[in-house]
């Protein structure tokens, strides 16, 4: 008979996953992994035993994602599924992974195409809307993401603490690639910097959610925004402020690793993969300062 302290269902073995496995990772990637849990794979598997489950069991939820639009979800709902399995067998709690099956059928991926904006008059339109935003925090959000270009994610996440002097420095637990970044702080960022202070200088994070919860700024934050300004999801998403960052400093002739060392995009190939958080940071220092400039010279038109 097995002892009752083995994790006998789907449920079980993932609340054991999420303890050993995911107890380093980054908040907002545990937030992901709780809720793609929560809404895509407890409710349909959480009850049944680990051995019970089968391949179809789990294609029929993941084809269910699909349905919906949501390609990319329903890949990352199989693949948080398998990490489960490979914990559990690891742990002699299942002897197979049922997802090893499914290598394949479910649709390939779309390469995604952030929307952004390229024009330089529809770019001068975006900025003085943002900075008539009525909001002060929302409105100093805006900015410190599109001067910056940095992920949604990490602009959330921005802590008071990470802010030095003349530089943002991101540590590695919070970055995509798990690699340290440093962020130049343009004049433009640190007036954004200065006029918040008095507001949030007292949380840990830059941009606190308004419910005073202690959480940061949600994800619909600055989405919600830009809708309420006028730019559809089709036009502008607070993603895209890095692809526009991208196409105009390329455009304009800027060497383009240091483009692509400030984005903290890593080469794949071995050798250029040698990354240095630091790498270019004089180059980058003018590059952001030139971005922002950039910026405001459009919407003083």
């Amino acid at each position: 008979m097995r002892s009752a302290n083995i994790p006998q269902t789907f449920s079980e073995a993932a609340s054991e996953w999420l303890r050993v496995r995911m107890k380093d990772k980054a908040p907002g990637y545990l937030k992901t992994i709780h809720y793609r849990l929560n809404k895509y794979i407890l409710l349909a598997l959480g009850a049944f035993p680990l051995r019970d489950i089968t391949s179809g069991n789990i294609l029929h939820i993941c084809r269910r994602v699909e349905d919906t639009g949501h390609d990319e979800t329903a890949k990352r709902v199989k693949t948080i599924i398998g990490q489960v399995y490979r914990f559990a067998i690891a742990a002699g709690w299942a002897d197979s992974d049922p997802t090893s099956a499914l290598l394949g059928v479910l649709r390939p991926r779309i390469n995604q195409h952030y929307a952004t904006l390229t024009n330089p008059s529809d770019i001068a339109i975006l900025m003085r809307a943002m900075k008539a935003y009525p909001y002060t925090v929302i409105r100093c959000a805006m900015l410190f993401s599109v001067y910056t270009a940095a992920r949604p994610g990490e602009v959330r996440y921005a802590e008071w603490s990470e802010i030095k002097a003349d530089m943002w420095d991101i540590p590695a637990e919070k970055m995509k690639m798990k690699r340290r970044h440093i962020v130049p702080l343009s004049s433009q960022v640190k007036a954004v910097l200065e006029e918040l202070k008095p507001i949030t200088g007292t949380s840990r994070w830059l941009f606190p959610s308004p419910r005073n919860d202690g959480h940061c700024l949600s994800e619909n934050g600055i989405r919600v925004a830009l809708r309420t300004i006028g730019f559809t999801k089709e036009q502008i998403t607070p993603h895209g402020f890095r692809a526009m960052f991208s196409t105009i400093a390329n455009e304009h002739g800027i060497n383009r690793d240091v483009i692509e060392r400030q984005l903290a995009h890593v080469e794949r190939n071995s050798v250029r993969g040698a990354y240095n958080h630091a790498e270019y940071l004089p180059e980058r220092v003018r590059l952001m300062q030139w971005w922002s400039d950039y910026l405001d010279g459009l919407a003083r038109g």
